[in-house]
């Protein structure tokens, strides 16, 4: 028992528990088990796209060996590393994210200029991760990188579902909707995905690539200074137009809510799974949270999803995961013994380079002493600013991984204030 109350009591519980999730669905390790189980036959050229780019390939590159003819991998800025891009056989390209730009239409003109360059009979081994849409780029005649610029940033401020944001992004795209897998058929390809979408579909995985979706998501009600999206749209394409590649999904949000659940039962500690998907606006979804853990028993407590938020037209600081935190913080104000943790998995959140925060009862009033108002953070979209203020933020780096967003609350064991 002595043992239980220390672990509930630790603040840095939440991290380590977050560092157990990470390391379960991190890119090379899970490529490596995969490869490893089934090896590619023949040479094979290695395609990697996403924020897990760099890790998936590392993963491929340890399995595949000599076997490995080249590869072309490409993420966000700040995601691939030196020992990779050393190797000649392997050719890194950095592109732009959150919003495609001009390096994301050159990646994906080098795309398909290494497909067309691989030989009939060779092995093409596609390993895909969040990001991936952004990342890279074949636009529809007419539309170039100043409109795709536009239409993101609308699409990501605009709090729509993901689904809604393909089926927009795909109308548009060359490669995307299982156009690039319609232009591959009859090769020898598979594909490894790392998972950053409900259900994890590959045909929504980065925008579908290679698979085509079998249910049509609503087109969204467009601002008049996008009406020019209509007239350069293509229908989109049906499964049965798309071959059938082997396709599998190699880490998904359930491992890493999976790993967290039994790193708190190593330690000994209750553990409460709750299975709803988060997937609503962040700080309503923060201040139930907070709600819950307030009336909850001692334990730790793990939700998963990808909330959304509706940005005002210059938003500050931050992203989802901590406008999520800073909601819940309020909530949790003057309240010792809960702590929640909201961090994406990628290792970045919005257009910040943090993960998200561990907040606790103490927040507001450390942000407050900086001179810095909650409320008026909220409303600015500027939560980063806030919680940098409080000391709060999570900076992980790049993961090597990208499976969504994890919500860690702890409630410590015994707690002022607690009814019993």
């Amino acid at each position: 028992m002595i043992r239980e109350v220390t672990a509930l009591d630790d603040p840095q519980l939440p991290l380590v528990l977050l560092r157990a999730a990470l390391s379960a669905v991190e890119g090379q390790a899970v490529v490596r088990q995969a490869l490893s189980e089934s090896p590619p036959e023949g040479p094979c050229h290695v395609i990697a796209l996403g924020k897990a780019a760099a890790a998936m390939a590392r993963g491929a590159r340890s399995v595949l060996d000599g076997g490995l003819a080249r590869a072309l991998v490409v993420s966000r800025q700040g995601h691939l590393d030196f020992t990779l891009c050393s190797d000649p056989r392997i050719r890194c390209v950095e592109a732009d994210h959150p919003v495609p730009g001009p390096l994301s239409l050159e990646a994906g003109r080098q795309l398909l200029a290494f497909i067309d360059s691989t030989p009939a009979d060779h092995c093409l081994l596609f390993l895909i991760s969040g990001g991936t849409s952004s990342l890279v780029e074949v636009p529809v005649s007419g539309v170039g990188g100043e409109r795709l610029a536009v239409l993101n940033e609308w699409l990501l401020g605009a709090g729509l579902d993901i689904a809604v944001m393909n089926r927009v992004r795909s109308a548009l795209s060359r490669i995307k909707g299982g156009r690039l897998g319609q232009r591959l058929a009859g090769r020898k390809l598979r594909a490894l995905l790392i998972s950053d979408v409900p259900g994890d579909d590959p045909a929504v995985i980065g925008s579908g690539l290679l698979a085509a979706g079998s249910v049509l998501a609503p087109w969204p009600v467009l601002p008049a200074h996008l009406e020019w999206v209509g007239r350069c749209a293509q229908p989109p394409l049906l499964p049965a137009e798309v071959p059938r590649f082997p396709l599998r999904v190699v880490a998904n949000l359930e491992q890493a809510c999976a790993a967290v659940e039994a790193a708190a039962r190593d330690q000994g500690l209750p553990v409460f799974r709750h299975r709803e998907f988060l997937e609503a606006e962040a700080a309503a979804t923060g201040e139930a949270l907070a709600r819950t853990l307030l009336d909850a028993e001692p334990g730790v407590h793990i939700w998963g999803g990808e909330t959304r938020v509706t940005l005002p037209p210059e938003p500050g600081r931050g992203g989802r995961n901590q406008h999520l935190a800073l909601a819940a913080a309020r909530v949790l104000a003057g309240h010792d013994g809960v702590r929640l943790l909201a961090a994406g998995t990628d290792g970045s959140d919005g257009n910040s380079l943090d993960a998200g925060a561990l907040v606790d009862g103490g927040t507001v009033s450390r942000g407050k002493a900086a001179g810095l108002d909650a409320a008026a953070s909220l409303e600015k979209a500027d939560s980063g600013r806030f919680l940098a203020a409080a000391g709060d933020l999570i900076h992980t780096g790049p993961t090597g991984t990208n499976v969504m967003d994890l919500v860690i609350g702890v409630v410590a064991a015994s707690r002022p204030g607690r009814a019993e």
